[in-house]
């Protein structure tokens, strides 16, 4: 009989998140990101000189969150912050040329790194678990 934690879908989703953000995480050991720090570029990359507020809604983080991962990479070299001209009250965020130089290289570590995650699965079975995460994020 298998232990009780292990049908709880708590512990499940914390191991499978454990496994995936090790996967991540080491394909982005030469650029010395972190997985959240990786997926604030990646989506500046999609859309520069967006407002702070814009990105937390983007990757539907908190500000505190966020303005600490911006804090560090903005130390690091990848982003720029610069106040609006139109509301000296917004920060507008941008990649540094060392960021815009790697994003191809980060996508190929994400990608690389959700393909291995899902190796296991179907194709159907990939679109159902998408799917289903997203109904848990609701």
């Amino acid at each position: 009989m298998a232990p009780p934690y292990e049908d709880c879908i708590l512990f499940l989703l914390s191991k499978a998140y454990q496994k995936a953000h090790g996967k991540f995480k080491k394909r982005l050991q030469p650029y010395g990101l972190t997985p959240p720090q990786s997926l604030v570029i990646l989506a500046l990359h999609e859309g520069e000189g967006v407002s702070a507020g814009e990105l937390a809604r983007r990757l539907t983080l908190d500000y505190a969150t966020l303005s600490g991962l911006l804090d560090r990479l903005a130390e690091a070299g990848w982003i720029v912050k610069e106040i609006a001209d139109d509301d000296r009250r917004t920060l507008r965020i941008s990649l540094t040329d060392k960021a815009r130089e790697a994003a191809g290289e980060l996508i190929r570590a994400r990608d690389g790194a959700n393909d291995e995650i899902m190796d296991c699965l179907r194709p159907e079975e990939r679109l159902l678990l998408k799917r289903m995460l997203r109904d848990l994020q609701a």
